[in-house]
């Protein structure tokens, strides 16, 4: 029952959506890190969402770093980071018939019933606020390295953004953002269509484009550890993650090789590719372009129509009608999540190929 992700950079969730604090401990970051807490609470307070298409459940996500960090700097030894709960209403989370979509049989089956099931315990996207507190000391590091990484909601219900353009200004644009889109219109189209759906007592899916600019050539490892394994191993971690693609995805299958190719050339002395269908990554390594790909966020389960489903403690069917506070979308709260974990990873890919050292602030 592994609650640990990584290699030589390792992140270690804990806590239940209901508990006491939710947490992580990050191990095998390199000492000398700057640690900025505005920047780590900025990216919190992204994750919350906007009050007009998220839950009315308001956590003020207030961290405490508790280890691994002295005099604003990472020390190298385990950073422990705690954020309590808060704003709980546990009453509106009985035993009782499972809800579909959720992880309430399975969660059941896997702990033998001692789960804490409320508000989905363990499994519930409240574990996602300290990872991304996690992922924002990842960031910083990979900052400081001249490593970008931006996530923007690409689609929702039909509507399109803008695909990735000028890579650093997208980056500047996205920052500071809770609705992180490239065309405002198109952003305000999609809210429309939240709530449209928690009008209707129902949800919405979404699609997000992720990009990681500067990741130098020559990182990750064929077959089993390729750049492509890891990150998908790291994503579909977060709730309602339900599909990935790199670069062109799904559209190769409708392509030619000739179409599907990307033209190799030099920039100055660099090797660039001119098209980027391959999303930055060749043979499970990195190329040097940007890393790019797509994330599938689906619906929100918990939705207030009346659903089928059975209860299963007392083994009958029934009808279920939700309570409680639930988000009508979640994707763009996951987008602060999905570059949290990405950064992550790339931390570790670069720990693995030169050291833990690697990430140090560059004097």
């Amino acid at each position: 029952m592994k609650n640990t992700f990584g290699n030589n950079v390792t992140l270690t969730l804990f806590g239940e959506s209901h508990g006491q604090a939710v947490g992580a401990v990050l191990d095998g970051m390199a000492p000398g890190v700057p640690v900025d807490e505005e920047y780590i609470a900025k990216k919190l307070s992204q994750r919350s969402g906007l009050p007009e298409v998220s839950t009315a459940r308001r956590e003020p996500d207030s961290f405490r770093i508790v280890s691994g960090v002295f005099e604003g700097k990472t020390t190298g030894t385990p950073m422990c980071i705690i954020i309590e709960n808060k704003d709980t209403k546990s009453n509106d989370y009985q035993r009782g018939p499972a809800r579909p979509g959720h992880a309430d049989y399975t969660a059941f089956v896997k702990y033998h019933g001692y789960e804490d099931y409320r508000g989905g315990g363990h499994f519930s996207g409240r574990l996602t606020a300290p990872v991304v507190a996690a992922g924002a000391v990842a960031m910083q590091a990979l900052n400081e390295r001249g490593i970008l990484i931006c996530t923007h909601i690409k689609s929702c219900g039909g509507v399109s953004d803008h695909a990735f353009g000028d890579i650093p200004e997208d980056f500047i644009r996205l920052e500071n953002s809770a609705y992180p889109v490239l065309d405002e219109a198109v952003g305000e189209q999609m809210r429309e269509l939240t709530a449209a759906a928690a009008a209707d007592g129902d949800s919405i899916g979404g699609i997000l484009e992720t990009a990681v600019y500067g990741p130098e050539a020559g990182l990750g490892e064929p077959f089993f550890d390729s750049v492509e394994s890891l990150i998908s191993h790291a994503l579909f971690s977060i709730p309602a993650v339900k599909g990935i693609e790199f670069g062109a995805g799904f559209s190769f299958g409708k392509m030619h090789g000739s179409e599907a190719n990307d033209p190799i050339d030099y920039d100055g002395s660099d090797v660039i590719t001119r098209t980027n269908n391959n999303g930055g990554i060749n043979g499970g390594i990195t190329n040097g372009m940007p890393i790019i790909f797509s994330t599938a966020v689906k619906p929100t389960p918990s939705i207030f129509k009346e659903q089928e489903t059975v209860d299963f403690i007392k083994k009958t069917d029934e009808k279920l009608s939700l309570k409680g506070r639930h988000d009508p979308a979640i994707f763009h709260r996951a987008a602060p999540v999905i570059s949290a974990v990405t950064a992550l990873v790339i931390c570790d890919l670069l720990s693995m190929r030169y050291g833990n050292d690697f990430l140090q602030k560059r004097q």
